[in-house]
């Protein structure tokens, strides 16, 4: 686990300690640029600790989940130090999440707190808190206020329940669980991952380090800052880790991302695919002076190389790509990697201990090179998600290797190349159509913005194949781009059977597309039209 670090040095640190080391090292340095306020490495100290105090007064204690939805904010940063420091574990949930959401995670973890804005993105969420705490009596703190670093607890909070804190309060241990993540997955409620303070703290150091951050460095967090990348991949707490300065944006629109990159002198962000398109877009005409920006981390989904390649001509600077997951294994691409390395993989492992296997459906490792399911377990890669011994039993194999979920081939360099999911898979009458390979084909054709391919029932064939596309101009035709996908030598079992024009992809809270919404939506196109059909040919044969 040591991959060159002093393991001894560290063995005894916990999350809330980097900060604590910054703030005496550096007070003065800029830590936090957020909403035109710089807030230094003593400042953020400060307020860290006198949150950390009055969340203490009001009964919550170590051990206890607090459930944080919060924008990308100083408030953020703030209240997950300060329970870092209690030894309070808090439940990162994004913003986007609802009564539904909340209501899960809240009967999941048993939190006895929950921490959101009064407003945020035009939603109320005071009437969600509400709501949420009828169904859960242990739920006795809503603290929905703009500012929690300065608002009186007393009145910013909806129920008073609490027990009075003690002034001797344990710190955390480095082995007990920091915080409480949340899977990127599509299927069901979200599962919850336990990471620990002295493995989250070996993910954020080793991956700043790979990723050439120190003191000098400045990180953009145009990501939501609860996702696993924006936090730690080495995102916010590795920026914070090495002394850098976090630049939060309240979004990833590339105006704003381009103003905070011009004022602030950048050098370091991360996207998904989705966003670097429109940061493309917005590049070929602005005129925001970009040339501080020296690293952009693209993850979260299947990198197409063709967007790849645009990334150094017209933003300026070095593409890393960056495959993972908020369980654990981290795959970076390196800065002396060669340009086709960079362009045409997802990187290889952060670490030297990481253990790696490909294998076909019945665990059987598959030939080098060949594209099978991903199982991984090493230093940083938990061994199950939070109270689902069940869910366990087949997610991890019985010594310890987490199923990813993730179709993959390794290069003889070690580089992994994600080929799609193993349920993103369209089963033609027996012919396994992987539908990331369709997609990166429809993404080069000059009419299609984006693509997703997944399955429809077919009475014949048990499946065909349905492309949702979001065009880049005129939409195209089935037609036309069958002809293409055909002059690219792809197998004709692989060609689309329909096409559908969207204006958008849908997204997960994760902002993965979401293919359950659209497998839903052309089932239920599918079942209305076989019932219009129906009642046609019942009508024909009446009259």
């Amino acid at each position: 686990m040591n991959s060159g670090m002093n393991h001894d040095a560290h063995d005894a640190e916990t999350l809330d300690s980097t900060l604590r080391s910054q703030a005496r090292h550096r007070p003065d340095q800029p830590a936090l640029v957020a909403a035109g306020r710089v807030t230094s490495y003593a400042e953020l100290d400060r307020s860290a600790d006198a949150l950390a105090g009055r969340l203490a007064a009001l009964g919550i204690r170590a051990g206890d989940r607090f459930i944080v939805q919060l924008p990308n904010s100083a408030e953020f940063i703030v209240l997950i130090f300060a329970l870092f420091r209690l030894g309070v574990i808090p439940v990162l949930a994004l913003s986007a999440h609802r009564r539904s959401e909340i209501d899960h995670l809240c009967k999941m973890t048993g939190a006895v707190a929950y921490a959101a804005p009064r407003r945020h993105a035009g939603f109320e969420f005071h009437s969600l808190g509400e709501a949420v705490r009828e169904g859960n009596p242990g739920l006795r703190h809503l603290l929905i206020a703009d500012d929690l670093i300065t608002a009186d607890l007393g009145t910013a909070h909806l129920s008073t329940a609490g027990r009075p804190g003690r002034p001797d309060r344990p710190g955390p241990r480095p082995t007990d669980v920091a915080l409480l993540l949340l899977s990127g997955g599509t299927t069901g409620a979200p599962k919850l991952i336990p990471r620990t303070h002295r493995d989250y703290l070996y993910n954020i150091r080793e991956s700043a380090a790979v990723c050439g951050l120190d003191e000098h460095s400045v990180y953009l967090t145009a990501l939501p800052a609860a996702h696993n990348f924006a936090l730690g991949c080495p995102g916010v707490l590795g920026t914070l880790a090495v002394g850098g300065t976090v630049v939060l944006a309240s979004d990833a629109a590339p105006d704003q991302a381009f103003e905070l990159i011009e004022r602030e002198r950048v050098t370091v962000a991360a996207l998904t695919p989705p966003l670097l398109a429109l940061w493309l877009a917005e590049a070929a005409w602005s005129d925001a002076d970009l040339s501080s920006l020296r690293l952009l981390q693209v993850g979260g989904a299947r990198l197409h190389r063709s967007q790849a390649a645009r990334v150094g001509p017209e933003l300026g600077c070095r593409l890393q790509q960056v495959f993972g997951m908020a369980e654990g294994l981290l795959c970076f691409t390196r800065a002396d990697d060669p340009e086709e390395i960079v362009l045409s993989t997802q990187g290889r492992p952060l670490s030297p201990a990481d253990e790696l296997r490909v294998v076909d459906a019945d665990d059987r490792e598959v030939a080098p090179g060949e594209v099978g399911q991903l199982l991984v377990r090493g230093p940083y890669t938990v061994r199950g998600y939070y109270r689902a011994p069940e869910y366990n039993a087949t997610a991890f194999t019985a010594d310890g290797y987490y199923r990813t979920g993730d179709l993959v081939r390794i290069t003889p360099t070690g580089h992994l190349v994600v080929e799609g999911r193993v349920k993103d898979v369209v089963n033609r009458g027996g012919e396994k159509v992987p539908a990331a390979e369709v997609e990166e084909h429809l993404a080069a054709h000059p009419l299609v913005a984006q693509a997703a391919l997944v399955g429809m029932p077919d009475g014949l064939l048990g499946e065909r194949t349905c492309a949702y596309v979001v065009p880049a101009g005129r939409p195209p035709a089935l037609d036309e781009l069958t002809a293409f996908l055909r002059g690219l030598g792809l197998a004709a079992y692989k060609l689309p059977d329909r096409l559908e024009i969207l204006d958008a992809l849908p997204r997960t809270g994760a902002g993965k597309v979401d293919k359950r919404d659209l497998t839903a939506r052309i089932a239920a196109q599918m079942a209305a039209q076989m019932t219009a059909q129906t009642a046609a040919q019942i009508g024909s044969r009446e009259c």
